[in-house]
């Protein structure tokens, strides 16, 4: 018997994978890694997909939902090795959390859109987890822990966002040369404190500030001495 023929397909073109949250996001992080931040909205997400706007809000609500299941993505990226490491608890907190803003840093608008984002995926969760076993370590009161935690990712995100987009900024060095400009003229009858530190204010290297922002925030300003420069 001879075999039947092969039938010959109608489409122009292969079926498409059905949608889902996971593979949307995912392409999504692949746009934002290629083309930036900016350009991933639904439009542009649905192009790429090879559906339509509305097809997505079924499983994304809104952009600001699907940045922060992009944020999520890249929490992944943060390395919480240090939690199960030897050495000073709040040493450790440094390292996860500077670890957490090279992350933002690498990519500057994320680092803008981690302000106002509200991840809620697996990786953010175990980041709060790295940070409040740390806590506990160190004696912190669970009250105080559940407050603080927040606060210690809004310092490090905020300072992420500041400098990510200071190093991205074509006039970063005009902008920074009339801030210190501005601080050491300062008048000393009109801002006496200002005059008086000057360029101390400005002192210091950025992943230095970072890490005694976190040592200031842990033990308080009162006890937390600037390093010497």
């Amino acid at each position: 018997m001879n075999a039947r023929p092969e039938p010959i397909s109608r489409r122009e073109r292969p079926a498409k994978a059905a949608l889902t949250r996971g593979g949307i996001v995912s392409t999504a992080v692949r746009l934002m890694r290629t083309e930036g931040l900016q350009r991933v909205t639904m439009r542009r997400l649905a192009k790429e997909l090879d559906t339509g706007p509305a097809s997505l809000y079924v499983y994304v609500a809104n952009t600001a939902e699907l940045h922060a299941a992009i944020l999520d993505v890249l929490l992944g990226e943060v390395d919480l090795g240090p939690v199960g490491s030897a050495g000073d608890w709040r040493e450790r907190i440094e390292a996860v959390l500077e670890s957490y803003g090279d992350v933002l840093h690498q990519h500057p608008a994320l680092a803008h859109s981690a302000l106002v984002a509200r991840p809620s995926g697996p990786h953010y969760v175990a980041l709060l987890e790295a940070l409040l076993a740390l806590l506990a370590e160190g004696g912190v009161p669970d009250a105080q822990a559940a407050w603080g935690v927040d606060v210690l990712l809004q310092a490090a995100t905020a300072s992420a966002a500041e400098h990510s987009a200071h190093d991205a900024s074509p006039h970063a060095d005009e902008d920074w040369s009339a801030l210190a400009d501005a601080l050491e003229n300062a008048s000393s009858d009109r801002a006496p404190h200002v005059a008086a530190l000057g360029s101390r204010l400005l002192s210091g290297t950025p992943r230095t500030r970072r890490k005694w922002g976190v040592r200031m925030l842990l033990n308080g300003m009162l006890h937390t001495p600037v390093p010497t420069p």
